[in-house]
């Protein structure tokens, strides 16, 4: 069949257009929106993977702090954006608890985003500064239960002012909440001795052991972490049954392309496998637990109904 000079002319364009509306990601920096204030755990742990991606992409990830209202002004921002890759957030598992922490959420915390990858596994735990008169869990809940409301709890977000909260309803004690936009400002408080104790994760409490000031009393799982081997659970110090944790999740905005989370999670495989990330998570007091997008889902799902099992129960209140 014989071509006119129209049909050739036209034929470069029409193959031409699939590459035009797939451009290659990412075309500029990445934004990668956290939604805390510097120095916590979730900070942390950006930065060391926005270094680690550094030499993968031809384009740098910027870590941007976005804090407020328990993670949710920096999180609208990725509920808003476009879903071009190129602006993304890492939360914590209180992303979704917020929707029964909060009065008013201004996104559906998971049909608004796109589930990318599990980052890691956030085990908390109590610190207190070495001050303090007490030395172990059953010390501080007898201090706690003779001086009702003298010991005051710190916490940054949902999970931990909840797992404070769990203690005391579980333990017969009165402590008040006090809340902290960031881990790191929450330990610089118990380190300065101003805060008596404070639910935090071991990323925060790491960098601040080695000034001899700070002990932990227990940890939030199940099992003990292997950052403070040593420290007996909850569980072990007779809390029974008390086990939570939570996790940092990467998330896009909805509808993001199945292929720019691919890459991503290509690209983290890669960051992870580095022994220097390792050693640099190691130090930090950082749980890897790199997942993929559906294993992700189905931590928000299950948790979604934990906490709307909590809020029936009573055990969640909304902020007034």
């Amino acid at each position: 069949m014989r071509l006119g000079r129209r049909s050739l002319l036209a034929a470069p364009l029409a193959l031409a257009t699939p590459a035009l509306a797939q451009p290659a990601w990412p075309s500029r920096p990445v934004r990668l929106i956290i939604p805390y204030a510097t120095g916590g755990g979730t900070d942390l742990l950006a930065r060391a993977i926005g270094e680690a991606l550094r030499p993968l992409l031809p384009h740098p990830v910027v870590v941007e702090n976005r804090a407020g209202a328990a993670g949710v002004v920096g999180t609208e921002v990725v509920a808003r954006a476009e879903p071009d890759g190129h602006t993304l957030t890492a939360v914590v598992s209180t992303h979704i608890m917020n929707r029964y922490h909060l009065t008013h959420l201004p996104y559906d915390p998971v049909t608004d985003f796109t589930p990318v990858a599990m980052l890691s596994r956030n085990t908390m735990v109590l610190a207190a500064g070495t001050a303090q008169p007490f030395a172990d869990l059953a010390q501080m809940v007898a201090f706690a239960r003779a001086n009702p409301g003298r010991v005051g709890t710190g916490s940054t977000e949902a999970l931990s002012s909840f797992i404070g909260q769990e203690l005391a309803r579980r333990t017969g004690i009165e402590t008040p909440d006090v809340q902290y936009r960031s881990g790191g400002q929450l330990m610089n408080d118990v380190v300065a001795g101003h805060l008596p104790v404070g639910w935090t994760s071991t990323a925060s409490a790491t960098p601040h052991m080695q000034t001899g000031r700070v002990r932990i009393l227990a940890v939030s799982t199940a099992t003990r972490t292997p950052f403070f081997p040593e420290v007996p659970t909850a569980q072990e110090q007779g809390v029974a049954e008390f086990d939570l944790a939570g996790w940092v999740g990467l998330l896009g905005p909805a509808k993001l392309p199945a292929a720019i989370v691919g890459r991503l999670n290509a690209l983290l495989g890669q960051a992870y496998a580095d022994p220097v990330l390792k050693g640099r998570f190691t130090a930090m007091g950082i749980e890897p637990d790199l997942r993929p997008g559906p294993a992700l889902l189905e931590a928000m799902q299950h948790e979604d109904r934990l906490w709307a099992a909590a809020a029936a129960a009573g055990h969640i209140q909304r902020q007034q």
